[in-house]
């Protein structure tokens, strides 16, 4: 295997700097709480597509997933199709609702539903679930990438942690949507050139199929196995569906509206998911790829690496095998992208919550007036730089108490509330007539089989498997929620008209004109095209690194030519945007100006 080189550091840092210097760039975009939490309304399609996708999904694609294809193949395809699934639902029927609510953050879209209580309630445990989620990723992330490469795990928490901290804090969202649409720019390529490169060592999908078989691996990689083939019973029918439900639930609540908050309307938000439901496709396919070649080509040196699960360093395997000198850089660049663009969704939406839905009722509680919309804007500049120190803290934290059971006690947690707090999210958006305390009563009665799950061991002897916890808790939050509906007729006239004010407004189309105001489409072409490029320019230079006799410039300049290719694309269908708005314009200034002289001449 290689080593990472000096260039491959130089690609890192170059491609930190770059994003820091996006979110510089798209703090001009705010000038209020409305732009910095969901850009005004008028990010593009493809924009709000890209982020979507990118917040889909973590490094953990590239470790526990990855370890999870070394193991038993095509069995992993199911979580990815199980999100592209989802994503179709949003393109049918869902995503211009979620548009159409007109809401800045997930709690709003709560108190409409439920009211205030039901609100805070959400509001509060989601900010402190998704910074210990969030910590947990940026530690996992730090230790996976420091023992495969070589690097400092403190460092990695740092330095990634206030490399997101500084654009999100700076740009807001829109500075989140941009890297976002950066990151999947580079990120596609390079894992694209990753299947292409395993497949060229394995002889093609025919010699793939053939060393499978060869090696006597064919009951390990199929879809679908016996509950005894792996631990867990993982990979059995039982397994897929509940990774369908669970996928296609988490896509398709009132709780994951607030993805196409930023898009500009329905047409557009339905556009953005199917955007991200075909890359998630996409991903299904190359991602898979690269672990299962490194368990026919380098089952050795993947089970050698020294981590506690040494299966899921099987993609990094591949890649240290694989890829040509100096390329390195670039796929730590990808698991960096994978894990950055969850962790800067969740840092401003966590301050989007705590200034528009927490600090309003702390307020109120104190009897004190909520700010105005640019102080609203400080608060979110100053709790997402809080939010950001307290997940680098917590990661910190996690990686000191090694060995003490810290990540599965707070994995356990969030096992313990996930699913109950799905499930009224997912059941309101259907049922109208359920009680105002619905989703509370819904959630602290489906913790009590959620945690029997978690401490299923102890009271059995024999723990549930993860399907059998969440099929047990959906079952069971499902019927709880229906129970509760009976007694709708007991909540006030008030709560019933807001609940069908809120169900009208859903299934109301956006008056662009009226509601969104100025768009910026052609800004955001010529931004995101000419930071490509730049991007493009810079991933060209590995042409320096790697050895030309063997042409291995080639995949240097398809990475670097997609890149710099789509931003081409990009910056110039901007300035002719730019260029037919500026005539649009002046034939408008013309008309006036003859309009006036004519009412002149005629007084």
């Amino acid at each position: 295997m290689q080593q990472v080189l000096v260039i491959d550091w130089i690609i890192i840092g170059s491609y930190l700097a770059l994003i820091m210097a996006m979110g510089a760039v798209f703090s001009r975009f705010n000038r209020d709480d409305a732009d910095y939490f969901r850009g005004g309304s008028k990010g593009v399609w493809w924009l709000v597509g890209a982020s979507a996708f990118m917040s889909g999904f973590s490094a953990y694609t590239f470790t526990a997933a990855s370890g999870v294809a070394f193991e038993a193949g095509w069995s992993v395809v199911v979580i990815y199709f199980a999100n592209a699934f989802g994503y179709l639902l949003n393109f049918l029927f869902l995503a211009p609702w979620f548009r159409q609510i007109r809401a800045t953050t997930g709690p709003e879209v709560t108190k409409e539903r439920y009211g205030l209580r039901t609100q805070q309630f959400y509001a509060w445990i989601g900010v402190v679930m998704s910074l210990l989620m969030a910590g947990i990723w940026l530690n996992g992330l730090a230790i996976f990438t420091a023992t495969i490469f070589g690097l400092d795990v403190k460092l990695v928490i740092i330095i990634v942690g206030i490399v997101v901290l500084f654009y999100s804090m700076s740009g807001g969202v829109w500075a989140v949507m941009g890297t976002d649409f950066l990151q999947s720019l580079i990120l596609i390529p390079i894992t694209i050139l990753m299947a292409y490169l395993c497949l060229k060592a394995l002889g093609g999908f025919s010699g793939m199929f053939e060393t499978i078989e060869s090696q006597g691996l064919t009951k390990d990689f199929h879809i679908i196995n016996e509950p005894t083939r792996f631990l867990d019973a993982r990979c059995t029918w039982l397994w897929a569906i509940a990774i369908v439900i669970k996928n296609v639930t988490a896509h398709n609540t009132l709780g994951s509206a607030a993805k196409y908050f930023s898009v500009k309307d329905g047409r557009e938000a339905r556009m953005a998911a199917a955007m991200a439901g075909i890359l998630m496709v996409l991903g299904a396919i190359i991602w898979i790829i690269p672990p299962m070649a490194s368990r026919l080509l380098f089952a050795d040196q993947v089970l050698a690496v020294d981590v506690s699960r040494p299966t899921e360093s099987a993609y990094a395997v591949a890649a240290l095998n694989l890829l040509p000198r100096g390329m390195v850089g670039l796929m730590v660049v990808a698991m960096l992208a994978a894990t950055m663009s969850s962790m800067d969704t969740g840092l401003n939406r966590n301050a989007a919550i705590f200034v528009r839905d927490i600090l309003p009722n702390i307020y109120r509680l104190f009897g004190r007036k909520p700010v105005d919309t640019k102080t609203a804007m400080k608060f979110g500049r100053i709790y997402t730089a809080v939010f950001g120190f307290c997940i680098i803290g917590l990661a910190l934290y996690f990686e000191a108490q090694k060995g003490k059971g810290v990540f599965a006690w707070m994995l356990g947690i969030g096992a313990v509330i996930g699913v109950p707090m799905s499930i009224p999210m997912l059941m309101g958006l259907f049922i109208k007539r359920a009680p105002s305390w619905s989703a509370m009563v819904t959630v602290c009665l489906t913790m009590i089989p959620s945690m029997i799950g978690v401490f299923s061991k102890e009271l059995f002897g024999e723990p549930w498997v993860f399907q059998t916890k969440l099929l047990v808790n959906l079952c069971c939050g499902v019927t709880i929620f229906l129970l509760t509906i009976p007694f709708a007729r007991t909540s006030p006239q008030a709560y019933h008209d807001r609940v069908e004010a809120f169900f009208k407004r859903m299934k109301t189309p956006i008056d662009l004109e009226k509601e969104v105001g100025e768009l910026s489409d052609g800004k955001q072409l010529v931004i995101m095209g000419r930071f490509a490029m730049v991007a493009g320019v810079l991933i060209t230079l590995l042409c320096l690194a790697v050895d030309t006799s063997k042409g291995e410039h080639w995949a240097v300049l398809f990475v670097s030519g997609t890149v710099a290719g789509v931003g081409s694309l990009l910056n110039w269908a901007g300035m002719r945007y730019n260029a037919k708005a500026k005539r649009v314009t002046t034939q408008q200034q013309n008309l006036e100006a003859e309009a006036a002289c004519a009412t002149e001449t005629v007084s």
